[in-house]
């Protein structure tokens, strides 16, 4: 079987599935079995093989780990004390509380690594406040569903310790090279909501005094420390990013149960339930793209691709809008995880040809798939925002689209100049550049 007939089917297959509302998860593997049936040089048992090698990774216990650590944070009243400082440092400008979404939505990202638990914890608070105040519904689902993104590109990111580890880049260095891109994001988003106020008259709050913000900084300190430990420890090398896990775990378990007081145990039952449901999703689906993504690797199709890209003679500036196009698209699909597994690994050695440094190709990759997360058919945050602000996705796609805009030109800043977003990682890390 060639490395064309190879893809054909496997992807074909795949996107059937898909088309039938097969689970993702499911898809994968089952997509698999047609190549393994087919072929007399493999076998079925070859996928639970493929599947079951891949959760012996030391790096995919972060994955867990900094879900609970997000979960615990949720019912610890972070968010809340995130919120107050956030009101306090932006809620006089313009579309205040629109400045206060996107606000929050940067810090609780520093802290969870997670979009989703970003989109229900801010939302379930901001978005009916954001209605009673007079805000558009569909303003308010936008614009929350959009800034929970910032969760998968501000370190620590579940996805870039997936990233890194799957394609043993430097997960350090990943993390440095995605602060510029992800304030560069809020700041953007920023510059919508003040647009939108000045057309709708959005209301704002009175400028507070600095009586005011430093009783609500040093309230939020302690859940702004998290960050800082988490990103200074990979970066000192004091721990790996699956140590880096368990330490926010048991700081946060420190500051709920301790200082703040809000966590007893039946909320650690339950943050421990709801993280072992995501968990067991997420991971699932990791086994079964990476045995997807064998079968690719076996029939060489990377080597195919890299060969038909070479015949293009595209530059590192094309190439790289060509990748991040491809991740736009399989992002729409499906989720981050398995998208980063099967295409990223095939995607890279097309970046390295051209002298994309793997850092760089990471935040590209990162950013684009962040937008599958707010873009149908999948769009999880767009899905739960929605929801929580009971309204049908197609109501809000308007307003998404105009938020994501300024979302696209950082992507091209991305894409265009790398030495933006490497510049912290060689001067932090020199050693992994």
């Amino acid at each position: 079987m060639s490395a064309g007939d190879a893809a054909l089917l496997l992807f074909s297959t795949f996107g059937i599935l898909v088309v039938l509302r097969i689970p993702v998860s499911f898809a994968l593997g089952i997509a698999c079995l047609p190549v393994l049936l087919i072929d007399d040089r493999m076998r079925p048992f070859i996928l639970l093989n493929e599947s079951f090698t891949s959760y012996w990774s030391f790096i995919l216990l972060a994955v867990p780990f900094f879900l609970l650590a997000a979960n615990l944070m949720n019912m610890a009243g972070i968010t809340d004390r995130l919120i107050n400082l956030s009101k306090v440092a932006v809620g006089h400008m313009p579309g205040g509380l629109g400045h206060i979404n996107v606000v929050v939505s940067m810090l609780f990202a520093g802290i969870s690594g997670s979009s989703t638990a970003d989109a229900a914890g801010i939302g379930k608070l901001l978005i009916p406040a954001m209605v009673k105040q007079g805000y558009d519904v569909r303003f308010s689902v936008a614009i929350t569903a959009c800034s929970s993104v910032m969760g998968v590109i501000i370190p620590p990111s579940i996805l870039m310790v997936v990233w890194g580890g799957v394609m043993s880049v430097s997960i350090g260095a990943l993390f440095l090279a995605g602060v510029l891109p992800g304030i560069l994001i809020a700041v953007a988003m920023m510059t919508t909501v003040y647009a939108y106020a000045k057309v709708y008259k959005y209301p704002i709050y009175h400028r507070s005094t600095f009586s005011e913000l430093l009783p609500a900084f040093t309230k939020a300190f302690l859940a702004l420390l998290t960050p800082i430990i988490i990103v200074a420890g990979i970066v000192g090398g004091i721990f790996t990013p699956t140590e880096s896990s368990v330490v926010a775990v048991i700081y946060t378990l420190i500051v709920g149960t301790m200082i703040y007081r809000t966590v007893n145990f039946p909320k650690f039952v339950h943050a421990v339930y709801e993280t072992g449901r995501f968990a067991a999703i997420s991971l699932f689906c990791i086994g079964t793209a990476s045995a997807f993504g064998f079968l690719l690797a076996y029939y060489k199709v990377p080597e195919a691709l890299v060969d038909w890209i070479a015949s293009m003679a595209l530059g590192r500036v094309e190439t790289g809008f060509m990748i991040a196009m491809a991740f736009l698209l399989i992002g729409l699909f499906i989720d981050a995880i398995p998208a980063i597994i099967i295409l990223g690994t095939i995607l890279f050695p097309v970046a390295q040809s051209v002298d994309i440094h793997a850092v760089h190709f990471a935040i590209i990759g990162v950013i684009s798939l962040a937008f599958g997360l707010v873009t149908p058919p999948y769009g999880l945050c767009l899905l739960i925002a929605a929801s929580i602000g009971g309204i049908s996705v197609v109501k809000a796609l308007k307003d998404v689209g105009i938020v994501l805009l300024p979302m696209l030109a950082i992507l091209v800043l991305v894409v265009v100049l790398p030495d933006v977003i490497l510049w912290l990682p060689r001067v932090v890390m020199p050693q992994f550049m």
